[in-house]
Order: structure tokens, then sequence, then C-alpha cells
């Protein structure tokens, strides 16, 4: 089973909203960010990454324009709402809360060695 792509899967939203917190950007603009952001961990495809802005987009929780582009056709560029902002709290702090329960759960760390 592949894990990270649940894990992925279930979060995309919330990386989503994370990466247009503090500034607009274009689509392969947020794929290359969270690939940086993740230490090349995690790569977004248009296939993952476009039915997640649309769907945040739907949901109030970002904006898009188009904007011209210098080096080729218009863009569209996405923006986190206000509301978007507010809902980013609220994941995140389900996240940390989910984390560290589950940190206590496992407890040590899973890939040390017996002594």
């Amino acid at each position: 089973m592949d894990y990270g792509r649940e894990l992925i899967k279930g979060n995309t939203q919330t990386i989503v909203l994370t990466i247009l917190k503090n500034n607009p950007q274009h689509g392969y603009g947020i794929a290359r960010e969270i690939e940086k952001r993740s230490g090349s961990a995690l790569q977004f495809k248009e296939g993952t990454l476009y039915p997640a802005l649309h769907a945040l987009e739907r949901d109030g929780l970002l904006t898009a324009a188009w904007e011209l582009s210098e080096s080729g056709p218009p863009r569209k560029v996405y923006a986190i709402t206000p509301t978007g902002r507010v809902e980013l709290a609220k994941r995140t702090r389900v996240w940390r809360d989910f984390t560290s329960a589950i940190d206590r759960l496992i407890g040590e760390d899973p890939d040390a060695q017996p002594i």
C-alpha cells in the first residue's frame, strides 16, 4: 500500500492553502513550491492539483484570476480568501492535534534499533 499517497490525498487542500497563505501562485508555481518545501518528498501532478484548486475555489477558499504572462499565454493565478485563511487555521490545528496523538501512540522512533 502506498501510505504516502493516502496521506497526500487526505491533505491536498490543506497543503495548497498553506502554499497560498503568503503569495498568490499559478498552478505550476504551486506544484514547484510544494516540491521545494517538502525537499522533493511531495510531487503533485495535474490530476491531483487542479481538482483540489477547483474545489477550493468552488468552496470560496480561493479566488482565481487570469494574468498575462510575459513569456507565454495567460495563466490562472490563485489566491487564498479570508474564509480560506480561517479554514487553514482550523485544518492546521486539526493536523497538529492528529500528529501529536499519533506521535504519542507510536512512542519511540520506529526506526530505532533495540539495544
